[in-house]
């Protein structure tokens, strides 16, 4: 029974690492966002997330942007420099663990008795996954009143309202 509780509990510890949602603040140099303040008006932001789509983590550096931009009581911001960085390391694609409980037969010349039952726990992890960890980095500059004219240049309120749903997937 021992074995099976063991394994239980490494289950639910697993699933409880791999349940965090893209979109929260980083720990240190994990996952999620974080950002510096470079002036008053000057913040770089940036997200950090592990997939295959470039596009989630752009996204996702856009809305806490735009997050920072309205906290700080801006309309707008445009951006001064983007990067998106790829590290195409191989990751756990998934893990499981087994619990296997056998009874067997021991038979000589002299007749058969039961074995008993013997227990096994086994721990998988698959190691073929595709995902990369992607970063993407954005110098912003805040500002009031009407938007510049630039493809750079984005509503603050806009960009929230386009992405926030993002966070909810």
């Amino acid at each position: 029974m021992k074995p099976l509780i063991v394994t239980m509990l490494i289950g639910v510890l697993l699933s409880a690492c791999a349940s965090k949602p893209p979109y929260r603040p980083a720990e240190g140099n994990g996952y999620g966002y974080k950002e510096t303040q470079i002036t008053n008006k000057k913040y770089r932001v940036q997200f950090k997330i592990r997939s295959e789509d470039k596009g989630a983590a752009m996204n996702f550096a856009l809305l806490r942007a735009a997050e920072i931009t309205k906290n700080n009581g801006f309309d707008w911001f445009t951006i001064n420099d983007r990067q998106t960085l790829v590290d195409n390391q191989r990751i756990n694609q998934g893990t499981g663990v087994s619990v296997g409980q056998t009874y067997g037969r021991r038979c000589g010349l002299l007749g058969c008795t039961d074995a008993g039952p013997s227990t096994s726990v086994g721990l998988s992890m698959d190691l073929s996954g595709n995902d990369s960890d992607i970063e993407s980095i954005l110098e912003i500059t805040m500002g009031k009143g009407e938007l510049p004219d630039s493809d750079n240049a984005y509503q603050a309120q806009e960009v929230y309202d386009n992405l926030l749903e993002l966070t909810r997937q």
